[in-house]
């Protein structure tokens, strides 16, 4: 189960008009406010979106690395190798922390927390490598990074996410 928590004291979204008047003819924008499920879904697909995936080392330091991903219902999808930090730190705790950010006006952000499930046989995920490097990759080398990224050492790890702060339009005006 998935558990959103509200950030904002904000019942919704809140409205400005903009310089430009009073309501007619002027800009409307959404203030800070907390994404819907769609919003969310449609902020974490966005084209060449990235995210910065935490885990914990075996001596209590942080991690955090980039990360490619695609999601499977509230599910997010990605590949590591076994032996890197990462791969290591997720078979040990079983657990992550993914971020998700735009780092321009209007800023937002997703941050997702929960356990992962880890699958080590490549041909069980070789589809999912596809569709995850399709995102990031143009057309004509999807293939290749299929055959880099599904082989054996490899992982595919799936984020539950358990808990989910979703914050929209940061820049905006009350």
């Amino acid at each position: 189960m998935v558990t959103s928590i509200q950030v904002g004291s904000r019942p919704g979204p809140c409205r400005w008009t903009g310089r430009g008047g009073s309501g007619a003819g002027g800009s409307v924008r959404t203030g800070p406010h907390d994404m819907t499920a769609d919003e969310r879904r449609a902020f974490l697909l966005a084209p060449g979106r990235t995210g910065h995936l935490a885990t914990v080392r075996e001596d209590g330091r942080a991690h955090v690395a980039p990360i490619w991903f695609t999601l499977d219902g509230d599910d997010v999808l990605f590949n590591t190798g076994a032996e890197t930090v990462k791969g290591r730190n997720l078979r040990r705790t079983g657990r992550a922390a993914l971020s998700v950010d735009l780092p321009v006006h209007p800023y937002a952000f997703v941050h997702l927390e929960g356990p992962v499930h880890i699958e080590d046989d490549p041909d069980s995920f070789r589809e999912w490598t596809r569709i995850i490097s399709a995102r990031y990759v143009p057309h004509d080398e999807v293939e290749a990074y299929v055959e880099r990224n599904a082989v054996p050492g490899e992982l595919l790890v799936r984020l539950r996410p358990e808990t989910v702060v979703a914050v929209g339009d940061l820049a905006g005006w009350d």
